[in-house]
């Protein structure tokens, strides 16, 4: 089988292609014969060497894929052969196949194509633990949702407004009339600074309910800013440390300095009425139990249409490092998705797969 590897950190380029064993699964684990790989921001960060979860190098990259199960291990039932399923791990999906333990394996729906499930999993579980565990929005309320023609964005916009809730959006400008097309009532850029008067002036003075901010660093406090009373800040990213494609120490450094620990803090949370919270699913490991359930339900909604994973471009396995310049280059509108050769002889279900740029 082939696999992408990380070696060294730096630029897309360093994303090498690795052909070895297929790997057999242990106790309680079930190998995957891969079909498609959802493409993460956290992947970049960790090819950028900016992760602080990674693991040591070299690694294989990669949080979410699709596929049919092909082998059980020990204690599994054997007629989970042949079941289609997608599947969340730590690391390790950028490959035509994979071990995981077969409680994080999970049958897909009728009627969802592996491309879709792929693209569910991280972007969907964070979408949701914000709108639908920590800061749910009542009916009526508005949520203010940063970098919304992203892979999380465009899921959130839809989570939302299955609650009831009015979307505002920011995105780069060539991205706001598909932002429109969603049902954003209100977009703005993403790139200007002090937006608070923007989000007020288009909510009568009252600011945003829920807000959530995957930048971090000065981004923050503006996004303090335009919350209104009552309103929760939700952080769920590290973006504006990933400054070039090489990755540098420095800008995740100057990054966290620019957050606002003197302003934002437990006396003045208490004076404004508002709450900040943050988000990692990559520390929620220890509570796989409620991770499965809200993959579950994910799974559910999107079988059923209610809601749908944007898929921005299909991309062959071995074009990795062409996903990771078109996510840093914030070229994306939705999710990018990476298939192998599995996929593609069997007719790509429908889909138009690029082959255009360079390789891995």
């Amino acid at each position: 089988m082939e696999r992408i590897v990380i070696s060294r950190h730096g630029e897309p380029d360093v994303l090498s292609r690795e052909t070895t064993l297929d790997p057999d699964p242990g106790p309680g684990q079930v190998r995957v014969r891969v079909d498609a790989v959802g493409v993460n921001f956290a992947d970049v960060m960790i090819r950028m060497g900016l992760y602080p979860d990674a693991g040591a190098l070299p690694l294989v990259p990669g949080f979410e894929a699709s596929g049919t199960i092909d082998a059980v291990g020990e204690g599994v039932d054997p007629s989970r052969v042949g079941e289609s399923v997608v599947a969340l791990m730590k690391q390790g999906a950028y490959a035509e196949a994979l071990v995981v333990r077969s409680d994080f394996a999970l049958a897909i729906p009728e009627g969802l194509d592996p491309v879709t499930a792929a693209a569910l999993p991280v972007n969907g579980l964070t979408a949701y633990q914000i709108l639908e565990v920590m800061a749910p929005p009542r009916p009526g309320e508005t949520v203010l949702v940063h970098g919304a023609a992203g892979g999380v964005g465009t899921l959130a916009v839809q989570l939302a407004q299955r609650r009831g809730a009015t979307v505002m959006g920011s995105a780069s400008p060539a991205k706001h009339e598909f932002l429109r097309s969603l049902g954003v009532a209100t977009v703005f850029d993403s790139r200007k600074r002090n937006f608070a008067a923007t989000v007020k002036a288009a909510t009568n003075g009252h600011g945003a309910d829920v807000v959530l901010e995957p930048r971090h660093g000065r981004w923050i406090l503006e996004s303090y800013k335009a919350a209104a009373p009552a309103g929760r800040i939700v952080m769920h990213g590290f973006a504006a440390a990933a400054s070039g494609k090489k990755g540098s120490r420095w800008a995740a450094l100057r990054t966290v300095l620019e957050a606002p620990w003197l302003q934002v803090n437990p006396i003045s949370l208490m004076n404004d009425n508002k709450a900040l919270m943050g988000i990692n699913l990559g520390r929620m490991w220890s509570e796989s139990d409620r991770l499965l359930t809200w993959l579950s339900e994910l799974l559910a909604m999107a079988a059923t249409g209610a809601i749908t994973p944007v898929i921005d471009r299909v991309l062959p396995l071995e074009k990795a490092a062409l996903a990771h310049h078109r996510l840093q280059d914030r070229a994306n509108v939705g999710k990018i998705v990476l298939v192998t050769r599995r996929f593609r002889d069997a007719g790509s279900a429908g889909w138009d797969v690029h082959e255009e740029g360079g390789g891995s």
